[in-house]
């Protein structure tokens, strides 16, 4: 079995609901068995959760990225609670409801740390920073991403970080969140970045971008597959939409690259992503 730890396939922006019910067809028969659909803001976020809801073996994240540093102030005052519903929610709080339960779902954490009813949501993410673009504000990049990590501490979620040249601030917030657990998705860092981040204890994504570039490769312990969909489409798909099912050429890639079979890899990289996930 494989997993994308890592697409996009509940946005309608890029995916028509036709090509979401192909992509995931497509999936299941390329052996990708589950789907996580990642957040990037909280209106994203909660379409995540409702496409997650009404299709098996996916799953949704809440984050807000930081290209939406500038526009948001507390996080907390966009949502108090997205992962358990409250006895009082009437239909004016229907944003803050949770998906509907299925019977695969894992459990949740309360904020006590007791453990509710069970959600699909398994992380907080993405969230992170990003400087590069020009005209980044690097302090609201930093107070969001404290937010958002708060939020995972408050939950006992692990996170999924978007990180692109940015590793010497986001190691330096890390630190003040050190039971921070979670992956770092779409790895473009150096040797000695990927060092860090593998000390540290996090898992590295590793998506399409391998195929065509020379980022560092992490051990296979370390690693989860990730399509990132609909971008960086793997080669020898480059120029199409990317889609789930493409994990497979990525963990056949690495098979080769690794010198292993690809069952091998399949078999770590879901341990890898089941662990962290807890899918």
């Amino acid at each position: 079995m494989l997993i994308d730890s890592h697409c996009h396939l509940h946005d309608l922006q890029w995916f028509t609901p036709n090509q979401q019910a192909e992509f995931l067809q497509d999936a299941h028969e390329n052996g990708v068995e589950k789907i996580v659909c990642i957040g990037t803001n909280h209106e994203d976020s909660l379409k995540a959760r409702d496409f997650a809801a009404t299709h098996d073996g996916v799953y949704w994240t809440y984050g807000i990225h930081p290209e939406f540093a500038n526009t948001i102030s507390e996080v907390s005052e966009l949502v108090s609670s997205p992962f358990q519903e409250s006895p009082e929610a009437t239909a004016e709080d229907e944003d803050a409801r949770p998906p509907q339960r299925r019977a695969d779902a894992t459990s949740c954490p309360e904020k006590d740390g007791s453990v509710g009813s069970e959600t699909l949501l398994i992380a907080i993410g993405e969230v992170g920073l990003d400087y590069h673009y020009p005209g980044y504000d690097r302090s609201a990049q930093i107070k969001l991403f404290e937010q958002m990590l708060q939020l995972a501490k408050d939950y006992d979620l692990p996170v999924s970080l978007h990180i692109r040249e940015a590793f010497t601030d986001a190691f330096a917030v890390l630190d003040n969140f050190p039971e921070t657990q979670g992956v770092v998705h779409s790895f473009t860092g150096s040797k000695k970045e990927l060092k860090r981040a593998l000390e540290r204890g996090f898992y590295i994504g590793v998506n399409g971008l391998m195929t065509y570039t020379t980022p560092p490769l992490p051990p296979l312990e370390r690693i989860l597959l990730e399509t990132d969909a609909p971008f960086l489409t793997p080669v020898p798909f480059r120029g199409t939409i990317n889609k789930p099912g493409y994990v497979k050429q990525i963990a056949a890639y690495l098979a080769t690259k690794l010198e292993v079979t690809e069952l091998e890899i399949a078999e770590q990289t879901t341990k890898n992503a089941r662990q962290i996930f807890k899918i």
